[in-house]
């Protein structure tokens, strides 16, 4: 009886030996597939960190930080092919903008401007004051507290716009008077530059090629001087309109010995040249008369 006892007993505890032996090989397995995935994990996250870190010390360049810098040169370069576009069409160019943050809300922005660029030989300073109120889906704009400023002495047909526009606070009237205005004052500089050239010995610009005044003098023919005197004449509403005038001056002695109304009458005459012939012509009609055809 006890051997029958003995062997069911050495039996079970073989069982129970088999048991535990299957248990540790699936534990075994278990704790593999366990560090398996930790090294996965862990290798994940190291090399995200990695490139996290290199990312922020500048050591690596990802693709995609590639690909913003590139869009960004691109927009820049659409930028300034636009700006020079809009620099040729409207003959404006400038020369810098800053920009300060007076207010600032989900409802209303409102910035301080100062503008500064030339038209042609013309510099302005222009500050001013931009406010952006959101209305519904869109958003109104106005300008206010306007400022401007010429860097010429010779404005004073322009001064009297300025202080209009000043207090109308109409910007885009003023950037298109400026290019009219300037192209007036181009064509005058033109046209004195190109009899000066043509007739030296009659033609003085004593003011520079930009004032309003020419000299037409002969030597042979001291003392009498013909002045040509162009302007142009801006109206507040910023009308653009040229004026081009002779004057003379006659010692006099000369106006003794010459008939009054042919000297008196030159501007008149000169008036109706300006119509029949245009400026160039009229002009050119006085100077060949002053200088006998010696340049000719």
């Amino acid at each position: 009886m006890e051997e029958m006892m003995s062997k069911e007993n050495i039996e079970e505890v073989k069982v129970l030996e088999a048991q535990i032996e299957r248990l540790q090989a699936e534990v075994a397995v278990l704790q593999g597939q366990q560090q398996d995935n930790n090294m996965d994990i862990t290798f994940h996250l190291r090399g995200q960190m990695q490139d996290a870190m290199s990312y922020m010390c500048g050591q690596k360049r990802a693709a995609g930080k590639e690909k913003v810098l590139s869009k960004l040169k691109e927009e820049v370069e659409e930028l300034e092919e636009d700006l020079k576009w809009q620099t040729q069409m409207n003959g404006i160019s400038l020369n810098s903008c800053t920009t300060k943050i007076l207010q600032s809300s989900s409802t209303m922005l409102v910035q301080q401007l100062c503008v500064s660029g030339h038209c042609s030989e013309l510099v302005f300073q222009v500050e001013f004051r931009l406010s952006e109120v959101k209305e519904g889906q869109g958003s109104k704009r106005t300008i206010s507290d306007l400022n401007m400023v010429m860097d010429d002495s010779d404005l004073q047909n322009f001064s009297s716009f300025l202080s209009g526009v000043e207090e109308s606070s109409d910007l885009p009237l003023f950037f298109r008077t400026l290019r009219t205005f300037s192209d007036r004052c181009d064509d005058r500089c033109r046209t004195f530059q190109h009899f000066q050239k043509k007739y030296p010995s009659v033609v003085s610009l004593p003011g520079g090629c930009r004032s309003e005044v020419m000299t037409l003098n002969h030597p042979e023919l001291p003392g009498c001087v013909l002045f040509i005197h162009w302007s142009v004449e801006v109206s507040r509403d910023g009308a653009v309109t040229p004026k081009i005038n002779l004057l003379t001056k006659i010692p006099d002695r000369a106006l003794q010995l010459f008939p009054s109304e042919p000297v008196g009458g030159a501007a008149e005459a000169f008036q109706s040249l300006l119509r029949i012939l245009g400026p160039e012509a009229a002009m050119e009609s006085v100077i060949r008369a002053v200088s006998l055809s010696q340049d000719t």
